[in-house]
């Protein structure tokens, strides 16, 4: 057969696989410090495996969820500032698990760029890491996906997916009835939604990433980095005392579109505006962007990532039992008769 003299590689093409496998030595350390009981092997095959017996369920059912990061990919982008995403990734879809009653089980994650850059990977997967650890589950496995022509220089995208687990008839919610009392949780700042409106306040505002945040934590860029706070812990811990109705991650929406998706057909609920403070990062995005408190509410968290509805005669205990496991806890309104979310007071 005859040699081309113009032969092509994959390199050539803009595919570095020697790169690729640079990236998996440097994250196999990260990656092991999740294990778990119930992880089996190692990254590497071609499938993660998980073992439900090892893990200590009698008759499992299994609960999957899988999201992003969204648009604050680009404010790490531009800052270099990107182990907070891996950590992200991970809350997103755990905190969602949380909400049926499920306890996270193992995570992968699908890493796409137009050309890999190891170090910025490593610290994007030791993240992911970092957050599977704060959830109690195992990274088995992932994709890194190099595509040229796919990306800009530098830039790249991320997607995750989680796999939890309940005994068979304790899915949540379950019993919500008039009178249950709401307890919020409070979030560390922005997490992973509404971040397209940021970048548009920002812009407004005449701001670099680099300037100190209006609202005080340090430069902007990484004050709106801050990571999406975790909650698995602890509300297993709330789950297992018994008393927990059901729960509403705040993400996309707000308080206004997560909250119903609680409640039985014919409920809604109360919260009060005044029961807990609204951090200075939505202060000043509100006041920046000039948005209504509507549109604050149903956009951002307004300063409550998780809320659980509980029964009345549970809520003090509950929240000494998410007090005591680290949980800013506020008691912010009841399920009553009607559909819809309802606002009393004020947060602006």
């Amino acid at each position: 057969m005859s040699e081309s003299k113009n032969g092509l590689s994959y390199a050539d093409a803009g595919v570095d696989i020697d790169a690729g496998n640079a990236l998996v030595d440097e994250i196999k350390p990260a990656v092991k410090a999740t294990n778990r009981p119930g992880v089996m092997g190692g990254i590497g095959g071609f499938g993660g495996l998980f073992d439900l017996k090892a893990a200590g369920f009698d008759d499992p059912v299994l609960v999957a969820a899988t999201d992003g990061v969204g648009t604050k990919l680009r404010i790490a982008i531009d800052t270099g500032i990107v182990a907070g995403v891996g950590i992200d990734l991970v809350a997103m879809c755990v905190n969602d698990l949380v909400c049926q009653g499920a306890e996270p089980l193992f995570f992968l994650d699908y890493f796409a760029t137009g050309k890999l850059d190891v170090a910025h990977a490593t610290s994007v997967v030791q993240g992911i890491a970092e957050g599977c650890k704060m959830a109690g589950a195992g990274l088995i496995g992932g994709e890194t996906a190099e595509m040229p022509g796919m990306y800009p220089a530098g830039d790249f995208d991320l997607a995750g997916f989680a796999v939890g687990a309940m005994e068979r008839g304790t899915a949540l919610p379950v019993g919500v009835g008039a009178g249950d009392v709401l307890l919020g949780l409070g979030s560390d700042g922005v997490h992973s939604n509404g971040y397209s409106l940021v970048r548009k306040v920002v812009e407004r505002a005449g701001l670099g990433w680099q300037d100190d945040a209006p609202f005080g934590g340090g430069p902007l860029g990484e004050a709106l980095l801050t990571p999406t706070r975790i909650y698995v812990k602890p509300v297993l811990e709330a789950i297992r005392a018994g008393g927990v109705h059901g729960m509403a991650h705040i993400t996309g929406g707000g308080l206004t579109e997560n909250l119903p998706r609680v409640f039985p057909e014919g409920l809604g609920c109360e919260v009060d505006l005044g029961a807990w403070e609204l951090p200075g990062v939505f202060r000043w995005l509100a006041e920046t962007g000039g948005l209504s408190e509507p549109e604050l509410l149903k956009t951002f968290n307004a300063g409550l990532g998780m809320v659980l509805v509980v029964a009345e005669d549970r809520a003090e205990a509950l929240a000494s039992v998410l007090e005591a496991a680290g949980e800013r806890v506020a008691r912010i309104g009841r399920v009553t008769a009607g559909e819809g979310v309802s606002y009393t007071g004020a947060l602006l």
